[in-house]
Protein backbone atom coordinates (compact mmCIF):
# COMPACT_ATOMS: atom_id res chain seq x y z
CA UNK A 1 0.00 0.00 0.00
CA UNK A 2 1.16 3.53 -0.68
CA UNK A 3 2.60 5.96 1.71
CA UNK A 4 0.11 9.14 1.65
CA UNK A 5 1.64 12.04 0.73
CA UNK A 6 0.89 15.19 2.19
CA UNK A 7 -0.14 17.72 -0.13
CA UNK A 8 1.94 21.04 -0.55
CA UNK A 9 -0.36 23.26 1.45
CA UNK A 10 0.22 21.09 4.70
CA UNK A 11 3.95 23.10 4.55
CA UNK A 12 2.85 25.94 4.06
CA UNK A 13 3.05 29.31 6.09
CA UNK A 14 0.29 31.51 6.72
CA UNK A 15 1.39 34.08 4.21
CA UNK A 16 1.63 31.10 1.55
CA UNK A 17 -1.75 30.21 2.40
CA UNK A 18 -3.45 33.47 1.99
CA UNK A 19 -1.76 33.32 -1.58
CA UNK A 20 -2.61 29.98 -2.64
CA UNK A 21 -6.44 31.46 -1.49
CA UNK A 22 -6.32 34.43 -3.64
CA UNK A 23 -4.72 32.13 -6.75
CA UNK A 24 -7.69 29.76 -6.27
CA UNK A 25 -10.27 32.54 -6.41
CA UNK A 26 -8.80 34.24 -9.51
CA UNK A 27 -8.68 30.58 -10.99
CA UNK A 28 -12.26 29.84 -9.85
CA UNK A 29 -13.90 33.25 -11.60
CA UNK A 30 -11.84 32.81 -14.47
CA UNK A 31 -13.44 29.56 -15.25
CA UNK A 32 -16.72 30.83 -14.49
CA UNK A 33 -15.75 33.46 -17.17
CA UNK A 34 -14.25 30.35 -19.55
CA UNK A 35 -17.19 28.69 -19.00
CA UNK A 36 -19.73 31.48 -19.87
CA UNK A 37 -17.88 32.89 -23.21
CA UNK A 38 -18.14 29.48 -24.40
CA UNK A 39 -21.60 29.18 -23.92
CA UNK A 40 -22.17 32.36 -25.25
CA UNK A 41 -20.17 31.47 -28.25
CA UNK A 42 -22.64 28.06 -28.53
CA UNK A 43 -25.69 29.73 -27.68
CA UNK A 44 -25.77 33.76 -28.00
CA UNK A 45 -26.07 35.71 -24.66
CA UNK A 46 -29.49 35.83 -23.80
CA UNK A 47 -28.96 31.80 -23.27
CA UNK A 48 -25.62 32.08 -21.82
CA UNK A 49 -27.43 34.19 -19.15
CA UNK A 50 -29.98 32.12 -19.04
CA UNK A 51 -27.71 28.91 -18.58
CA UNK A 52 -25.15 30.91 -16.10
CA UNK A 53 -28.36 31.91 -14.08
CA UNK A 54 -28.84 28.42 -13.65
CA UNK A 55 -25.67 27.28 -13.01
CA UNK A 56 -25.23 30.37 -10.08
CA UNK A 57 -28.29 29.08 -8.39
CA UNK A 58 -26.86 25.35 -7.66
CA UNK A 59 -23.58 27.15 -7.01
CA UNK A 60 -24.57 29.77 -4.70
CA UNK A 61 -26.80 27.25 -2.71
CA UNK A 62 -23.71 24.55 -2.22
CA UNK A 63 -21.37 27.60 -1.73
CA UNK A 64 -23.74 28.92 1.52
CA UNK A 65 -23.83 25.27 2.56
CA UNK A 66 -20.44 24.53 2.68
CA UNK A 67 -19.70 28.12 4.57
CA UNK A 68 -22.13 26.85 7.09
CA UNK A 69 -21.03 23.96 7.37
CA UNK A 70 -17.30 24.63 7.45
CA UNK A 71 -17.80 27.16 10.04
CA UNK A 72 -20.71 26.29 12.12
CA UNK A 73 -23.16 29.17 11.19
CA UNK A 74 -26.40 27.52 11.71
CA UNK A 75 -29.59 27.46 10.05
CA UNK A 76 -31.65 30.34 10.67
CA UNK A 77 -28.87 32.97 11.64
CA UNK A 78 -30.50 35.42 10.28
CA UNK A 79 -28.45 38.92 8.95
CA UNK A 80 -25.77 38.35 11.12
CA UNK A 81 -24.84 34.90 9.67
CA UNK A 82 -25.30 36.46 6.34
CA UNK A 83 -22.82 38.98 6.72
CA UNK A 84 -20.56 36.74 8.21
CA UNK A 85 -21.24 34.09 5.29
CA UNK A 86 -20.68 36.83 2.68
CA UNK A 87 -17.09 37.71 3.77
CA UNK A 88 -16.43 34.21 3.56
CA UNK A 89 -17.35 33.71 -0.07
CA UNK A 90 -14.52 33.67 -2.52
CA UNK A 91 -15.92 36.93 -3.78
CA UNK A 92 -14.19 38.36 -0.64
CA UNK A 93 -10.96 37.57 -1.56
CA UNK A 94 -10.46 38.65 -4.77
CA UNK A 95 -13.27 41.92 -5.01
CA UNK A 96 -13.49 45.12 -3.12
CA UNK A 97 -16.73 44.69 -0.74
CA UNK A 98 -18.47 46.41 1.92
CA UNK A 99 -21.73 45.83 4.02
CA UNK A 100 -23.86 48.27 5.85
CA UNK A 101 -26.50 48.27 8.71
CA UNK A 102 -29.53 50.09 9.10
CA UNK A 103 -29.93 52.03 12.24
CA UNK A 104 -32.09 49.83 13.64
CA UNK A 105 -30.05 46.11 12.34
CA UNK A 106 -33.08 45.81 10.39
CA UNK A 107 -31.83 45.95 6.94
CA UNK A 108 -28.55 44.98 5.64
CA UNK A 109 -26.81 46.17 2.55
CA UNK A 110 -24.15 44.67 0.55
CA UNK A 111 -22.14 46.47 -2.17
CA UNK A 112 -19.33 45.43 -4.55
CA UNK A 113 -16.81 48.37 -4.72
CA UNK A 114 -14.87 46.65 -7.51
CA UNK A 115 -15.53 43.69 -9.53
CA UNK A 116 -12.50 41.98 -11.07
CA UNK A 117 -15.31 41.10 -13.67
CA UNK A 118 -16.59 44.05 -15.12
CA UNK A 119 -12.71 45.43 -14.54
CA UNK A 120 -11.43 43.32 -16.47
CA UNK A 121 -14.22 43.55 -19.30
CA UNK A 122 -13.48 47.75 -19.53
CA UNK A 123 -10.04 47.05 -20.17
CA UNK A 124 -10.80 44.63 -22.63
CA UNK A 125 -13.01 47.50 -24.19
CA UNK A 126 -15.96 45.59 -23.53
CA UNK A 127 -19.25 47.08 -22.07
CA UNK A 128 -20.17 46.10 -18.50
CA UNK A 129 -21.62 43.16 -18.37
CA UNK A 130 -25.27 42.68 -17.60
CA UNK A 131 -25.01 40.56 -14.66
CA UNK A 132 -28.39 41.92 -12.88
CA UNK A 133 -30.60 38.86 -13.60
CA UNK A 134 -27.86 36.69 -12.76
CA UNK A 135 -27.10 38.31 -9.64
CA UNK A 136 -30.72 38.00 -8.61
CA UNK A 137 -31.00 34.33 -8.70
CA UNK A 138 -27.12 34.03 -7.08
CA UNK A 139 -27.79 36.51 -4.22
CA UNK A 140 -31.88 35.37 -3.32
CA UNK A 141 -30.62 31.76 -3.14
CA UNK A 142 -27.34 32.76 -1.22
CA UNK A 143 -29.07 34.82 1.21
CA UNK A 144 -32.42 31.66 1.64
CA UNK A 145 -29.84 29.24 2.19
CA UNK A 146 -28.13 31.43 4.94
CA UNK A 147 -31.94 31.93 5.72
CA UNK A 148 -34.87 31.55 3.99
CA UNK A 149 -36.71 34.18 6.37
CA UNK A 150 -34.27 36.97 4.39
CA UNK A 151 -35.58 38.71 1.14
CA UNK A 152 -33.25 39.94 -1.12
CA UNK A 153 -33.87 43.16 -2.94
CA UNK A 154 -31.16 44.90 -5.95
CA UNK A 155 -30.17 48.02 -5.27
CA UNK A 156 -28.34 48.60 -8.46
CA UNK A 157 -26.51 46.29 -10.60
CA UNK A 158 -25.08 46.45 -14.68
CA UNK A 159 -26.92 47.10 -16.83
CA UNK A 160 -28.68 49.30 -14.52
CA UNK A 161 -25.69 50.87 -12.89
CA UNK A 162 -24.74 54.35 -12.59
CA UNK A 163 -20.78 54.36 -14.56
CA UNK A 164 -18.62 53.34 -11.78
CA UNK A 165 -21.08 51.58 -9.97
CA UNK A 166 -21.26 47.69 -9.30
CA UNK A 167 -23.77 45.48 -7.34
CA UNK A 168 -25.66 46.33 -4.61
CA UNK A 169 -27.54 44.41 -2.64
CA UNK A 170 -29.98 44.87 0.42
CA UNK A 171 -31.37 41.71 3.53
CA UNK A 172 -34.18 41.99 5.28
CA UNK A 173 -35.36 39.55 7.41
CA UNK A 174 -38.95 38.52 7.42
Amino acid sequence: MAEHQKHAFAEMDREDLLRALEMFAKNWLAHDGCWFLAAEERYGMPSAIDLDAQSWKRFAGAEARRIMTTFNLGSGGGLAALEKALNLRLYAVINSQRTEWSEDRRRLRFFMDACRVQDTRLQKGLSNFPCKSVGEVEFETFAATIDPRIRTTCLHCPPDAKPGQYCGWEFTLE
